[in-house]
């Protein structure tokens, strides 16, 4: 065969499969680009914005107020920050994020990807979880101002109750309770938290129960019969109804405070804390920037919360340089903290306190760390 012959059919062999390649590698990227908007089944969570619970947050009506406010007893001047943090979730029931913003979430330490039904379990929809959150962040102030005065020694009194949070759509309690109900009790015991419910419903074993309420200040009794449904894992008997405890605190001074848009329960420790500061005639920052989170109960005691990355994430692009967590969540600091933020933990009011007046002091060297307690 004549050279030149032979040269031809290298080059149209190669030119066959570049065409073959090209298409492949064509046909890969749409299918790719079209796997990109299929629904998911999780959601992305990030930093969230961060306030500063000393300073000032915007109204509902655009105006600038001061995050807490007291009345009824002398305030004083702060400095510094000591900030509160939060997570934003990325999707909801409704619309999930795409493959795509999954797989640059998975690639960024300061987000985590997380299954849907761990944010939005089966039959809660945005507007449940924000009436949740929103009922949460009430009590959390509550706590946080019952906390703070105790602290500063304050003789505060209160009354807990149990409060109808959501009803699932559907489930046996669907059209019998409602969210703001208080439960008094169930076939005639006395209901002082959720376990006591379920306890109540259990020992049933699927019968009618028959509960107590009240409702706008007027009690009536309804009877709800238990399905079986899977709660934390487990199969149980269940009526469908998530509960909170809510206290009415009887306070001695009256505390206000001013922030929209935000929910659930984490921010009780940083919000005590800025009621601790606003009260106190010392300066307890130093001028510091101190950012923390956690839960907080009138006794002072501080609880583990969700999101913690997130929220290191969050306080160090903020410009926090000290952040106080919860002992609790120790386990999912170390390892994760972003470079420039030192972080110590805390398990009550008081150590949360004694952290920030040593930050301001610079004499850190005995608060306990997530890595030595």
């Amino acid at each position: 065969m004549p050279r030149g012959t032979g040269a031809t059919g290298d080059r149209v062999n190669t030119s066959k499969r570049t065409t073959v390649g090209t298409a492949a590698l064509a046909v890969a990227l749409v299918g790719l680009f079209g796997m990109s908007f299929l629904p998911t089944s999780f959601v992305v969570q990030q930093p969230g914005p961060v306030y500063n619970t000393i300073g000032t947050a915007e109204s509902a009506d655009g105006e600038e107020m001061p995050l807490i406010e007291v009345h009824d007893a002398e305030s004083y001047e702060t400095t510094g920050s000591l900030d509160l943090t939060t997570v934003q979730v990325l999707g909801d029931r409704e619309r999930t994020p795409s493959w795509f913003e999954l797989a640059m979430a998975w690639f960024d330490r300061s987000k985590a990807v997380v299954p849907l039904d761990s944010v939005y379990p089966e039959g809660v929809t945005t507007e449940d979880r924000e009436e949740q959150n929103a009922a949460l962040m009430v009590d959390s102030q509550a706590e946080a101002t019952a906390a703070a005065l105790t602290e500063l020694g304050y003789d505060v009194g209160g009354e807990t109750e149990i409060s109808v949070v959501d009803v699932t759509e559907g489930a046996p309690a669907t059209g019998r309770l409602e969210p703001g109900d208080i439960v008094l009790t169930a076939d005639g015991e006395p209901i002082a938290d959720a376990d006591d419910l379920r306890l109540a419903i259990a020992a049933g074993d699927g019968e009618p129960v028959e509960i107590t309420y009240e409702r706008d200040g007027e009690q009536d009794t309804t009877s709800v019969t238990p399905t079986r449904a899977s709660i934390d894992g487990e199969d149980s008997w269940a009526i469908g109804v998530l509960l909170t405890p809510m206290t009415t605190f009887d306070f001695p001074i009256d505390v206000t405070i001013q922030l929209d848009n935000v929910g659930g329960p984490s921010a009780g420790t940083m919000f005590a804390l800025g009621i601790i500061d606003t009260l106190t005639e010392e300066d307890m920052t130093g001028g510091e920037n101190i950012a923390g989170t956690g839960t907080i109960d009138a006794e002072g005691t501080v609880g583990a919360i969700g999101g913690i990355r997130q929220k290191l994430y969050g306080a160090r692009d903020a410009g926090a340089e000290w952040f106080l967590a919860p002992a609790d969540n120790c386990g999912d600091v170390v390892g994760h903290v972003p470079d420039g933020l030192s972080v110590f933990s805390v398990a009550t009011l008081s150590q949360a306190e004694d952290a920030v007046e040593a930050i301001a002091s610079g004499q850190t060297d005995d608060l306990a760390t997530c890595e030595s307690p």
